[in-house]
């Protein structure tokens, strides 16, 4: 992975490595003038979030029933889904502060069967520990069309009633987990790049916290239709 910095600073070396000859570096002549960054909009700034309205926050989803355990395993996901998208899309009063919109209208596809039906537009649920207490956290998402979607992490906290520790909308070109992290792949405005956002684990907040953002390479995918595993970078 070739951060920005990377690539300035190897740029920086080679236009160096160029001015050089047998007698050492030379001049290459006045090469500009530095000017510090400006700001824009200095009188500007947002509203601090009132309670309950931080979209990636920690809340408990009401009207679940305790899982049996351990963890969220044998929880189905189908019903946590529904009860934490009707709660949030009541809360945010349908603005899509909490949750996009078409969500609930998309839910309405899923039938009683086990896995929702074949229109069912909720992932079929991943159950990794991501708290590191050795019990199984569940991850899901939810496709709003073909391209937006709503990622949700689930845990069950120590009284027993399910929360949701991750809130995520975004364009889904991956979704990663490694020990207690979790990757999210989006796409950027260049094409060569996508963005890794990698969430850990914070007792504190009770919530999957961002704490690094960065950004990795998108090789041109050319081959269609794509083979299974595998994302399509090329756009």
């Amino acid at each position: 992975m070739r951060s920005p910095h990377v690539l300035v600073l190897a740029a920086l070396l080679a236009a160096a490595a160029g001015c050089a000859d047998v007698e050492g570096l030379r001049s290459s002549g006045d090469l500009g003038t530095a000017h510090a960054p400006k700001t824009l909009w200095k009188e500007y700034r947002p509203d601090p979030p009132g309670p309950g309205q931080q979209p990636g926050a920690a809340a408990v989803v009401p009207g679940l029933p305790t899982p049996k355990g351990p963890g969220m395993r044998g929880v189905d996901a189908l019903a946590v889904v529904r009860a934490d998208i009707t709660s949030a899309t009541a809360e945010d009063n349908g603005t899509g502060r909490l949750v996009e919109p078409r969500a609930v209208q998309r839910l309405a596809l899923c039938t009683q069967a086990v896995d929702g039906g074949p229109y069912c537009p909720v992932r079929p649920g991943v159950l990794h520990d991501l708290t590191g207490d050795g019990k199984d956290e569940l991850i899901t998402a939810l496709d709003v069309d073909g391209r937006l979607s709503e990622l949700r992490v689930y845990t069950v906290r120590d009284d027993g009633r399910i929360a949701r520790i991750l809130a995520r909308r975004g364009v889904l070109e991956g979704v990663e987990v490694a020990a207690e992290h979790l990757a999210v792949r989006e796409p950027t405005s260049n094409p060569a790049y996508i963005s890794v956002s990698d969430y850990v684990w914070d007792p504190k907040a009770r919530s999957m916290s961002l704490t690094q953002l960065t950004l990795d390479d998108c090789p041109a995918i050319t081959d269609v239709p794509l083979s299974e595993g595998r994302a399509r970078c090329a756009r």
